[in-house]
């Protein structure tokens, strides 16, 4: 079932075209019992779609308990790591219904500023944020929100730096702030302390989406939606050696074999499956004996995996885990801020290690050299940059440990 990625509200800035499809539903809803917003969004399980998998309730439960007025809500559409690009599809084709998830959450936290936080690459993303904001201003409902939340409700577009880093929730805060984006230490967590040292509610794209969906429908079909206990749809970037690559939203729970071979048309040039980055590239790979695992956080959770995003970068025989490896390294080590010295040093030390094995020139020391560094930076940086590369490094020499020593070999 499609839910997120409905034709019907798939209009771009046509906000009278969305309403005629009944889907301002959820917020009128809203607006009807705001007391009971929490309560809905906990019942239906949502959890956020970002790539940690938190307890959405409980964020909007952080906020909605921080007293007094300017409150925050960003919602983050900075989407940059490769292999993702659900939240760009959403910002662009079915714009009023993030913001419908936006205004849900302010209205839930009493939050009179919300910003929707974009990464610039995403030109057309902006422009028709841009026009659909200018609509809901001329709205009756926004007028009407304004009085539920008691203050004069703000709603803003604002670019990021367009940098990987600037995902990350504080450095998301200190961007919409015109600051570099610099991610922080926590806590203090941004629902304590955020733009302007305001409390701050920090959601991805597609959990805000949801949520107005979940507000007009009910949290028991929003459950009915997944599969084996899974609550809800996902969207899906598959990419790689698939034939038919693209944006799938599916039931939670959809089968990894069923992702790839049904939905994704099977493998390219007949080739055997071999791998997939599960989740982007900065999460744990899965291989042929795992194409049976529901994609859920939990099932993925007992593979030693996780859902991340949702973005999955199928690998078909032929192709080199090391060379992918080396790749999604450099591009951590390329965009760590420098902040951390572990995570600057130690990303571009890995990516050097990897290059040099790669192009056959390792030398005996380098597989051991890169164990340790996979056992020793994670949890070392203020961000996840620096665990994400640690993690794709480990499971690919633990799953294709032979790429590395024929490799090695060739040296």
């Amino acid at each position: 079932m499609k839910v997120l990625t409905d034709e019907r509200i798939c209009v771009g800035a046509d906000l009278a075209a969305w309403m005629a499809a009944g889907a301002a539903a959820g917020l009128e809803n809203a607006l009807a019992d705001p007391a009971g917003i929490i309560p809905t969004i906990e019942a239906a399980g949502l959890r956020g779609l970002g790539g940690a998998g938190f307890p959405t309730h409980r964020k909007w439960s952080a906020v909605a308990a921080q007293p007094g007025p300017g409150k925050w809500v960003v919602c983050n559409g900075n989407e940059d790591e490769p292999g993702t690009f659900k939240d760009r599809f959403l910002l662009s084709r079915t714009p009023h219904q993030v913001i419908e998830g936006a205004l849900v959450a302010a209205l839930a936290v009493k939050a009179a500023n919300v910003v929707l936080y974009v990464n610039p690459r995403e030109a057309a993303a902006v422009r028709v944020l841009r026009e659909a904001v200018t609509q809901w201003e001329a709205h009756p409902l926004f007028a009407r929100l304004s009085e539920a939340i008691g203050e004069e409700l703000h709603l803003l577009v604002i670019t990021g730096s367009g940098l990987y880093v600037g995902g990350e929730e504080t450095a998301a805060v200190a961007s919409v702030m015109g600051g570099f984006p610099f991610p922080t230490l926590k806590p203090p967590y941004p629902a304590e302390k955020g733009v302007n040292s305001a409390p701050t509610l920090v959601n991805n794209v597609e959990t805000l989406a949801h949520a107005g969906q979940i507000l007009r429908h009910g949290p028991e079909w929003y459950r009915g939606l997944g599969l084996g206990g899974a609550p809800g749809t996902k969207l899906f970037s598959l990419s790689g050696d698939v034939l038919r690559p693209g944006l799938h939203e599916l039931p939670m729970g959809t089968s990894l074999h069923s992702l790839v071979f049904e939905q994704g048309g099977g493998m390219l040039g007949g080739k055997s499956f071999k791998a997939v980055f599960t989740g982007g590239p900065s999460n744990t790979l899965l291989t042929a004996d795992d194409l049976d695992v529901p994609l859920d956080f939990e099932n993925l959770r007992k593979r030693g995996s996780r859902l991340g995003t949702g973005a999955m970068i199928v690998v078909g025989e032929g192709t080199s885990i090391l060379r992918k490896t080396a790749e999604y390294v450099a591009f951590f080590a390329a965009n760590s801020c420098g902040q951390c010295p572990p995570c600057k040093i130690g990303t571009h030390q890995v990516s050097r290690i990897l290059e040099r094995v790669e192009a056959g020139a390792g030398r005996p020391g380098d597989l051991q050299a890169l164990e340790n560094l996979a056992e020793l930076l994670p949890g070392s940086g203020r961000c996840g940059l620096v665990d994400g590369a640690a993690t794709v490094l480990a499971s690919s020499l633990k799953a294709f440990r032979g790429e590395y020593e024929r490799a090695l070999r060739r040296g």
